[in-house]
């Protein structure tokens, strides 16, 4: 017999920055609904740049209300990168994960 453990939901805050979230949950949403897998981020002042685990270089700025974050809270993503071979425990956690307005983690 297997052990399946079951996924703890975690909460986070509803407005957290751009670059707090990315830097927790290590996924990046394309503009085609492709979500990719984060191999490394990197600040510099306002801007940020993203590598993924398919090699795809990223310049993004951190804000409260832009579509990558709207589409990470909404979760309105349509596929998984085949490329970046993002691990299903990794979705299942993102996939448990709500965010809400008064309630959860600051991400600071």
């Amino acid at each position: 017999m297997t052990k399946t453990k079951k996924v703890r939901k975690k909460y986070y805050r509803k407005q957290v920055s751009l670059f707090a979230l990315i830097r927790k949950i290590k996924l990046w949403p394309s503009r085609k609904g492709v979500l990719h897998g984060v191999k490394s981020f990197v600040v510099t002042g306002a801007y940020a740049e993203i590598i993924t685990h398919c090699n795809r270089r990223i310049i993004i700025r951190n804000s409260k209300r832009s579509r990558a974050v709207r589409w990470l809270r909404n979760k309105w993503i349509s596929t998984e990168c085949r490329e970046c071979g993002i691990p299903k425990w990794k979705l299942e956690k993102f996939s448990s994960t709500s965010f809400k307005r008064h309630y959860g983690a600051q991400l600071k």
